[in-house]
């Protein structure tokens, strides 16, 4: 693999989609200075600063008072559906524009990994607060963020946990955090150490009038509990340390960073997970079998749409309110929209994005993309001859190569520069980084 290929192999997989003009400098860099720039980048993101977090307001759920009219409840839902759309099309917008973009991406991964959906938490101000909470500890140790996210109110009320008491205890929060969050199925918990854990967490509800989770004593379960063969008066702070302590949960959310960032195509190493996650990245981007993963990973549906959108220099909120709307639909018929994970197992991976629908989707997304290219771009592809429009397509996109097949369906667009950006964009060499 040469320097070139190196470096973009890992600008694919650390970020949404690299630029020509990224590869470019961190071929100069080499492969070393870039990892290190994208793991502790030293500069002030400027695009994170050009796209500030949205002012939100007050939940809308939250200020109903008891006896509301149907009209003010419909009013509630009305706002409530415009602020869900506003933090989605913000954060759409940062990814894109975000210059420290592994930064970005990992809270995308934590957010698929903790998976809570708007659907039921029913509240952009809560969601927007559980992305502050996983951009704040995400890079670092397990045990902040596990317990950071045991007290998100977002989380307890998409696990019930606001519903688990001492009289009436809810396992839902406490078996998701084991089986899901920290451990992995089949680490060696059981269904006692399940009710148990649901004990330690009991007293949370949250105030919907003021987004905060709150711990009300008289509902914690404050007596002796066994978890995972260790006795203690476990509340959530001590569970939490517990869980991120054992050296499973170490191994499982290595694994899961090693899926999302280098796939199956090649096991994880067993000595993967570091000190913290920015640790753990380090070690997936360095060890020989990240190489051998070049190729194999198809791109989810968010990653397809921000990487089109870096490298073609589209900004939504350029677009016309109808373009934005598309961008947004056509996430939706890919089953991947920010903010509404399909589970509580987060999204699908592999072949599961490479369907008849789903293609039929992105062409819909990618010729919308391939109009609103800017013009620098499509400068690019016109300075090239025509018999080299195809390669010059190539180095835009950040594909390695053409296949055959594809170079002849993309020659006879060498004169038509947007079908040859929407052709490319739906390629099986794009589709997969």
């Amino acid at each position: 693999m040469t320097e070139r290929e190196a470096v973009a192999h890992l600008l694919r997989r650390a970020t949404f989609g690299p630029t020509a003009d990224e590869v470019d400098a961190a071929e100069q860099a080499g492969f070393t200075a870039t990892l290190d720039r994208l793991l502790a980048p030293k500069s002030t993101d400027r695009g994170a600063t050009a796209t500030p977090t949205p002012t939100l307001g007050a939940d809308p759920a939250g200020q109903l008072r008891k006896g509301a009219s149907p009209e003010q409840r419909q009013q509630a839902n009305r706002r409530r559906r415009e602020q869900v759309t506003a933090l989605t099309d913000w954060w759409l917008e940062r990814m894109i524009a975000a210059e420290h973009q592994a930064e970005e991406k990992l809270v995308f991964f934590w957010h698929g990994h903790w998976a809570t959906s708007v659907r039921k938490v029913r509240s952009a101000p809560l969601m927007l607060r559980q992305l502050d909470t996983l951009r704040r500890y995400g890079r670092g140790p397990l045990g902040p963020l596990v317990d950071a996210m045991l007290r998100d109110p977002a989380l307890i009320l998409w696990l019930d946990g606001q519903k688990n008491s001492r009289r009436a205890p809810n396992e839902n929060l406490a078996r998701e955090s084991m089986e899901l969050f920290t451990l992995g199925i089949g680490s060696g918990y059981t269904e006692a150490d399940v009710k148990e854990g649901a004990r330690a967490l009991t007293g949370w509800t949250v105030d919907r009038s003021t987004g905060v989770a709150r711990f009300e004593l008289r509902r914690h379960d404050s007596g002796p509990k066994t978890i995972l063969g260790r006795q203690a008066a476990f509340d959530t702070g001590s569970y939490a340390a517990l869980l991120a302590g054992r050296p499973e949960a170490a191994r499982f959310v290595a694994e899961r960073l090693w899926f999302r960032y280098a796939g199956t195509h090649a096991p994880a190493p067993a000595d993967l997970a570091g000190p913290d996650t920015v640790g753990t990245l380090r070690r997936i981007f360095t060890t020989p079998a990240f190489a051998r993963t070049r190729d194999t990973l198809v791109k989810q549906p968010v990653e397809w749409v921000v990487g089109a959108a870096r490298q073609l220099g589209v900004r939504p909120s350029a677009l016309p309110e109808q373009g934005r709307r598309r961008i947004l639909a056509g996430l939706n018929a890919l089953d991947q929209v920010p903010l509404r994970p399909s589970s509580v197992g987060g999204w699908p991976a592999g072949a599961a994005w490479l369907t008849t629908s789903s293609l039929q989707a992105k062409m819909r997304v990618a010729d919308l993309l391939a109009r609103a290219a800017a013009p620098a771009v499509l400068a690019r592809l016109d300075a090239a001859p025509a018999a080299g429009r195809a390669d010059a397509l190539a180095r835009l996109l950040v594909v390695d190569a053409w296949s055959d097949r594809t170079r002849s369906a993309l020659t006879p667009l060498a004169g038509q520069p947007q079908k040859l950006l929407t052709a490319g964009l739906l390629s099986p060499e794009y589709a997969v980084s």
